[in-house]
C-alpha cells in the first residue's frame, strides 16, 4: 500500500553540536543540485548526521560527501541519500519499506522519518548493534534491524512497498524483486565498478519497467554475514 501523505517528521533539530547555519548550507547545496522535495530538505535540515560518524570526523559531518564508517563501508553522501529518498517516494510515500544495508543508520532515519515501516537489514554485526542504538537513541520506534545476508532480502515481512539497497551490482537479487509488492518501487545502484547508475525498477505485476538514471559510486553487494 502506497501512502501519499507524510506522518510528522520527528524534531531531531538541535540534538548535537553542529549550527543550523552549518546545516542549512547543506540543504542549499542539495537544492542547487537538484533535490526539490521540501520534505526530505527538511529531513537533511534535521537529522543529526553527525551522530551517525566517529566523533573525529563530526567536523565534516554537513559536507556533502560520504565518510568512512568502518569495516570497509561508508555513510553515503547526503545528495545520495536524499536523491534515493526522492525517487523512492516520486509517487508517495510507500507504507513498508526494506532497507539492504543498513550500515550506520542515516539512510534508515530517513525512511522511518518520513513515516515509513522500515525493516533493514545489515550484513556486519558490529555495524547492525550500533545503528540499532543510534536509532533507538533517536526514538525511532517504526524500524526494525537485523542481521543478515540482505541480498536474501526479508521474506517473513514481504511483500515491501518500497525497496532501497545501498550497496552496487550489475543486477538485482531475485529474492528482492519476489519481495517487492505489485505497484511497489525499488531504488539501487546497478552496474560494475566504477560505472553503477542509479536504478529505479518498478513492479506492475508480474512485469519489471527499469530506468536507470544519476552516474554513482557504492560499496560492492557483498553477500554473506560478518560476525
Amino acid at each position: 500500500m502506497m501512502t501519499t501523505s507524510n506522518n510528522d517528521i520527528p524534531n531531531f533539530a538541535g540534538i548535537g553540536m553542529t549550527s543550523a547555519r552549518t546545516r542549512e548550507r547543506l540543504v542549499k547545496r542539495l537544492r542547487d543540485n537538484g533535490i526539490s522535495s521540501p520534505k526530505i530538505l527538511d529531513l537533511v535540515r534535521m537529522v543529526p548526521r553527525h551522530l551517525f560518524i566517529d566523533e573525529a570526523l563530526a567536523h565534516q559531518a554537513y559536507d556533502d560527501n560520504a565518510l568512512p564508517i568502518g569495516h570497509g563501508q561508508t555513510i553515503s553522501q547526503p545528495w545520495v541519500v536524499a536523491r534515493m529518498t526522492e525517487l523512492l517516494t516520486e509517487n508517495g510515500i510507500p507504507q513498508k519499506v526494506l532497507e539492504v544495508g543498513t550500515g550506520c543508520g542515516y539512510q534508515t532515519a530517513f525512511l522511518a522519518g518520513l513515516g515509513c515501516d522500515v525493516y533493514s537489514v545489515e550484513r556486519i554485526r558490529p555495524l547492525m548493534e550500533q545503528a540499532r542504538k543510534r536509532l533507538m537513541d533517536l526514538g525511532l520506534a517504526r524500524v526494525q534491524v537485523k542481521h543478515a545476508d540482505g541480498g536474501f532480502g526479508w521474506a517473513a515481512q514481504a511483500p515491501f512497498d518500497g525497496i532501497l539497497a545501498a550497496c552496487g551490482r550489475p543486477d538485482i537479487p531475485d529474492d528482492l524483486l519476489k519481495q517487492l509488492a505489485d505497484g511497489g518501487r525499488l531504488v539501487m545502484p546497478m552496474g560494475e565498478e566504477g560505472q553503477q547508475r542509479l536504478t529505479v525498477v518498478d513492479r506492475i505485476g508480474d512485469e519489471f519497467k527499469i530506468r536507470k538514471l544519476d552516474p554513482v559510486r557504492f560499496v560492492p553487494f557483498a553477500r554473506g554475514i560478518v560476525k
